[in-house]
């Protein structure tokens, strides 16, 4: 597989490293518009084409792939581009801004026939994927509770850097420099490690944010410090469970912190990821009597990097797809409306009762006694709407 490398930035650095292992995988041109950066990145990687732009790249267009690490903005733009030119696209998370550009982006893909998908790397924690597996073989029960937290805190530490006078962290404070904060930062992540794992979609959602005094006017410079710093979630699940999905950059003592928990009726399961490790743990059988909890052992899993090549490789589309990504971008959304107007969104489409004439309401009337009562038949329309609208 031909791949090209659309931005050279950090995140372009750990992706080539891991798609350089891969067989099979030749990267063959690099695509940035700073030339020094270009330079350095492709000679680094000893990548022998560079493209000051990419439609430069399209025009030369000796490449099967492209790996989309373009800044978040231009993620739309610059996947439509591709796809038009028959291209497979992996794309960095989020896939776009905002639900309206994630849609026209997957619609555009499958349309095309190309292979779709989006770097959602937390995919590739084995204990996540065994966790989704002892959930769908029904090793839990049904699911009715579910926990999720996803914890930074650069804001307390300079582990990371100081974002008091480093731009790469004061743009991801402010509105006006294109971030949508904390949420729009990680919360695709964390999402998706909830609804994976759990095996189970969100359908509803309520949320509050909040961005934290930080600085005198709440101002450093030209960036006006108001994208918020911490989200809560109240979510409902497509099976019925309930669950509280949380994120902060105020969480002293936890550098990058995943964590899930899963509550079944007959045993619960916890993930812990940080960058240096993670752990599988259980309360299954016969501990829940003691509230037990055990270590459990997993195998390794591909990752996303694998799973792209092998999807390009066979023409089978892999996950998680640019349409799983645009329906996490609409929790997203959604989320932002709910914290501004104080109010419930479900994700669920809403039911159309359709009149039953008067002939078979009186044949399902007649069934009814002794069997099943049918249902009214419906039909579904897929819309977001307020709870109670």
């Amino acid at each position: 597989m031909r791949l090209i490398v659309v931005g050279t930035g950090s995140m372009a650095e750990n992706q080539v490293s891991h798609f350089k292992m891969i067989d099979g995988v030749e990267i063959v041109a690099a695509v940035d518009p700073d030339p020094t950066r270009l330079t350095q990145f492709a000679e680094l990687f000893g990548i022998p084409k560079r493209f000051l732009s990419l439609e430069e790249a399209i025009t030369w267009g000796e490449f099967d792939a492209a790996t989309n690490i373009t800044p978040d903005r231009m993620h739309h733009a610059t996947s439509l581009a591709l796809i038009k030119a028959g291209k497979h696209v992996f794309c960095e998370k989020p896939l776009a801004e905002n639900h309206a550009d994630a849609m026209e982006m997957t619609e555009a893909a499958e349309a095309a026939g190309i292979i779709n998908m989006v770097n959602l790397t937390y995919r590739n924690v084995p204990q996540l994927q065994y966790a989704r597996g002892m959930v769908l073989a029904g090793q839990l029960g049904t699911v009715r509770h579910v926990e999720a937290s996803y914890l930074q805190s650069w804001l307390v530490s300079r582990a990371w850097g100081d974002w008091r006078t480093e731009s790469r962290w004061l743009w991801r404070l402010s509105t006006e420099h294109g971030s949508n904060g904390v949420l729009g930062d990680v919360g695709i992540h964390i999402l998706d490690f909830a609804s994976y794992g759990a095996a189970t979609d969100i359908d509803y959602v309520f949320s509050r944010m909040k961005a934290f005094d930080k600085a005198p006017e709440g101002k450093i410079g030209d960036y006006v410090l108001d994208a918020n710093d911490s989200f809560t979630m109240s979510v409902g699940f497509s099976n019925g469970a309930l669950g509280v999905i949380h994120a902060s950059r105020w969480a002293t003592g936890h550098l990058n912190e995943l964590k899930l928990r899963i509550y079944g009726e007959r045993g619960s399961l916890e993930i812990i990821h940080r960058p240096e490790e993670s752990e599988l743990r259980g309360c299954l059988g016969d501990d829940i009597e003691t509230a037990t909890w055990k270590v459990i052992e997993v195998p390794p899993v591909q990752t996303n990097y694998e799973r792209f090549v092998e999807a390009v490789t066979t023409g089978r589309q892999a996950d998680p797809s640019f349409r799983h990504a645009a329906d996490l971008q609409k929790v997203i959304d959604l989320s932002i409306v709910s914290e501004r107007e104080r109010r419930e969104f479900t994700l669920l489409p809403p039911v159309e009762i359709v009149p039953v004439h008067e002939k078979e309401a009186v044949a399902m009337e007649l069934v009814s006694a002794g069997a099943e009562k049918p249902r009214k038949p419906r039909r579904r329309r897929w819309a977001s709407r307020a709870v109670g609208q």
